[in-house]
C-alpha cells in the first residue's frame, strides 16, 4: 500500500495507539494528581504523532528525517518517564512492560523509516 497521508504511516499509527494508552493510565488516581509527570508524559507521547505528521507534510526527506528523529527522541522520553511512574507505583509492572514494548516498537519503526528515507535522493508528498 502506498503512503498518501501521514495517517497511513505505521509509526504514526503506533504513536496514536501509545497516546491512547498513556492518556488512559494517566487518568488513574495517583498519576492524575502528579500534575508535572502527567503533563510531561502526555506532551512527550503527543510529540511522537505530531512530529511524524509535521515532518511528512514538509515534503522532503531531509525535513521528514529531522522530525522523525525528534519523534524517536520523544518515544525515548516516554519510556524514561514510565520508569518514574513505575517507581512511584502509579502503574503496575505488567502495564509498564506493555507500554515499554510499544515505545520500543514505535522507535524501531521510526528508525526503519529514517534509514529508508536516507537511502533515497528525495521524496515529495505532492502537497503544494
Amino acid at each position: 500500500m502506498a503512503v498518501q497521508y501521514f495517517e497511513d504511516l505505521d509509526c504514526w499509527k503506533l504513536g496514536r495507539e501509545l497516546s491512547k494508552k498513556i492518556y488512559a493510565i494517566t487518568k488513574s488516581d495517583g498519576f492524575s494528581k502528579d500534575y508535572g509527570l502527567k503533563d510531561q508524559i502526555r506532551r512527550a507521547v503527543v510529540s511522537i504523532m505530531t512530529n511524524v505528521a509535521e515532518g511528512y507534510e514538509r515534503g522532503t526527506n531531509k525535513d521528514f528525517s529531522k522530525f522523525l528523529y525528534i519523534a524517536r527522541g520523544s518515544a525515548g522520553e516516554v519510556r524514561s518517564l514510565l520508569y518514574v511512574a513505575l517507581d512511584q507505583d502509579y502503574i503496575k509492572e505488567a502495564d509498564f512492560e506493555n507500554h515499554q514494548n510499544l515505545c520500543r516498537r514505535c522507535s524501531a519503526v521510526i528508525y526503519g523509516l529514517i534509514k529508508h528515507l536516507r537511502s533515497h535522493n528525495d521524496w515529495r508528498t505532492g502537497q503544494q
